[in-house]
């Protein structure tokens, strides 16, 4: 039985680029909806045998011993601290806008380099310069996940995936933990990172106050979890090498599992520590996929459901009539990392419609998916057939379009929205023994639907594929002049 309950929290946008969310809210959500969860089921709060996590991933939290939060999380779409990131690497002699010196060390210690703003390093050193008052009480950095482990155990822990996320983190050379040289080399006080643990590591019972605070049982079990770029694929069913899925939520990404790590500096995509030892995803993100969806919702569609605007995209043709859109509404990271660029239509007639607009939005976020999907393909081999999830793949017309634009099969599985939390369900699987291994979840998570790309598309497709990846490099000195000044 899989029961859903939805608390919505706030996204804090700030003039200079910030953005953040309250931690507090994140708990009360968690409150509310878990409660909720027990009365429709009826489930006896002694009878839930575990606990665990999947949630968003390169945020900051900065907490005191107590566990307080010190100031409200900075989000992963955080892109402020543009003046830490150029005089931490953008100096010096540089290889793609990175120091050579720090570029080879990094690359030698985790296979990855800490290039893009929206890094918690660049955050947490924003931190340190513009916040003095809050750095002194720091205690330890955490992320999302990490926030709502020590919310429910008292622990101050973080999982490999988080830890690697911060750039911190060892992964190569046979010695893996938190980076002496990688500290001092980004002047980070090590003492702020937490303990270390697995993903399907038990960190503790759930304590009488967070069990209170949830109306679940003190000592529940509660498992190290993932973020969302590690679980969202095991929810998936990709789980052994070469399996590539694609996610369209608020972000969107594509991602493979590789056995190696592999890093493409050009494109922005580097092979991050999975759930698994020895297994790892090459992943490839943009910033506003579901959100530029939203976006166009309220301020093109002007309409109250998501099914509505849908249907208002399949009245135009595929191609959208020669109307573009870039989906990059809060900067982009790959495979082109500029936080001044922004999204925008391009080639609107007079006679456009919003069935048209519409349209290009949903081919625009595709063609960007696309294009990171075949950059991929110049470092591995992606699967033929890509597995396609979050609240995008609910729809068989974006299914379709997306099968159209990338010519290959979409494979979806039931309930694609919340596979996250099916990915957590299989992290307390193993970490109770009941599952062998997550290499072994693919057999509980059965393909429910296929789509096969539409050849009488591929021209258009293919022409205003294109044309789109024009859009940027077109543009760039446009969005410098527009934006840089924020």
């Amino acid at each position: 039985m899989f029961v859903q309950k939805k608390a919505e929290y706030n996204l804090y946008i700030l003039d200079n680029g910030g953005a953040e969310q309250d931690p507090e809210e994140w708990w009360d959500a968690m409150c509310t909806t878990t409660k909720e969860v027990l009365s429709t089921t009826k489930i006896n709060a002694n009878d839930i045998k575990g606990i665990s996590f999947c949630t968003q991933m390169q945020g900051l939290i900065l907490v005191d011993k107590e566990g307080r939060h010190l100031r409200r999380a900075m989000s992963y779409m955080d892109q402020r601290a543009t003046k830490e990131i150029k005089e931490g690497i953008d100096y010096g002699i540089t290889v793609a806008g990175i120091n050579a010196r720090k570029l080879i060390t990094s690359l030698r210690l985790t296979g990855a380099v800490s290039s893009s703003v929206k890094d918690p390093v660049w955050k947490y050193k924003w931190v340190e310069r513009n916040e003095k008052d809050v750095f002194k009480r720091v205690y330890k950095w955490l992320d999302v996940k990490e926030y709502l482990l020590l919310r429910t155990t008292g622990e101050f822990v973080m999982t490999e995936d988080s830890a690697y996320s911060t750039f911190l983190y060892a992964s190569k050379g046979g010695k893996r933990g938190w980076s002496d040289t990688l500290c001092s080399l980004y002047g980070v006080n090590k003492d702020h990172l937490p303990r270390l643990v697995k993903t399907t590591d038990m960190v503790g019972g759930l304590t009488k106050k967070a069990a209170e605070e949830l109306g679940l049982a003190e000592d529940t079990p509660v498992f190290g979890g993932g973020g969302d770029a590690t679980l969202i694929g095991v929810g998936a069913g990709c789980v052994k090498p070469g399996q590539t899925h694609i996610y369209w939520g608020t972000s969107g990404w594509v991602s493979t599992i590789v056995e190696k790590q592999i890093v493409d500096i050009n494109s922005m995509i580097a092979a991050i520590v999975g759930a698994e030892d020895g297994k790892y995803n090459y992943f490839a993100e943009m910033e506003t996929a579901g959100k530029s969806m939203e976006w166009v919702k309220n301020n093109v569609a002007t309409v109250e459901r998501f099914e509505e605007m849908i249907d208002m995209a399949t009245k135009s043709a595929p191609g959208a009539n020669g109307v573009l859109f870039a989906p990059w509404l809060h900067g982009n990271r790959c495979p082109f990392e500029d936080p001044n660029a922004y999204g925008l239509f391009y080639n609107l007639k007079i006679e456009t419609t919003k069935n048209d607009m519409i349209r290009a939005a949903i081919e625009g976020i595709c063609f960007h998916l696309r294009w990171m999907l075949e950059c991929q393909d110049k470092k591995i081999k992606t699967s033929d057939a890509v597995r396609f999830v979050g609240g995008g793949a609910i729809s068989e017309e974006i299914c379709q379009i997306l099968a159209d634009i990338l010519g290959r099969k979409v494979e979806t599985v039931k309930d694609p929205r919340n596979v996250g939390a099916v990915g957590a369900a299989m992290i307390v699987g193993v970490g109770l023994k009941k599952i062998d291994s997550l290499s072994d979840v693919g057999q509980f998570l059965p393909i429910e639907r296929t789509f096969i790309p539409n050849l009488d598309n591929k021209d258009v497709y293919d022409k205003n594929f294109r044309a789109f990846k024009m859009l940027y490099h077109e543009n760039k000195k446009i969005f410098k002049r527009f934006n840089s000044h924020r």
